[in-house]
């Protein structure tokens, strides 16, 4: 299934022209699990912790520039940032998205860099939710089981 999921978040990802869709792969491979509940539970905590690395570390970026200091604080402000809200599994996620963010070489705007990290990490996770969802409803329908009413 990983495997599956990793190709269907890359392939589109080069045909729209994102330079950069293997991070829709690394995504759908992170975040497929066997079961459906654990991949979506995962999949709200990428989504989630990756949108909030996103803004700290796009904030930090075009305030600060890019440092050390300033990723130091972006990475910190970022975990800080899910700790608080109650949502600390999304932590390790947003601090990741800030390192992205701040230390991946890009071309083109910071604000261009971030919506394109955005839609690749988000599509990456929509695709193993799907994979994983018709993975799921495929076993039931070869073993022969039916939905009670």
């Amino acid at each position: 299934m990983a495997a599956v999921a990793a190709v269907v978040a890359y392939v589109p990802a080069q045909q729209l022209g994102l330079q950069e869709g293997f991070w829709g792969a690394i995504t759908a491979i992170a975040v497929l699990q066997t079961e459906f509940r654990a991949t979506r539970s995962l999949a709200i905590d990428q989504s989630i912790g990756a949108s909030i690395g996103g803004v700290i570390g796009l904030a930090m970026l075009l305030a600060l520039g890019s440092h050390l200091a300033t990723y130091a604080a972006a990475v910190t402000l970022a975990l800080l940032a899910c700790w608080t809200i109650g949502l600390p599994s999304a932590s390790r996620l947003a601090g990741i998205t800030a390192t992205i963010i701040l230390l991946v070489p890009h071309t083109g705007s910071a604000l261009q860099m971030f919506l394109s990290r955005v839609f690749e990490v988000g599509w990456g996770v929509c695709v193993s939710v799907a994979v994983v969802w018709i993975s799921a409803r495929l076993g039931s329908v070869l073993r022969g089981e039916t939905k009670k009413p």
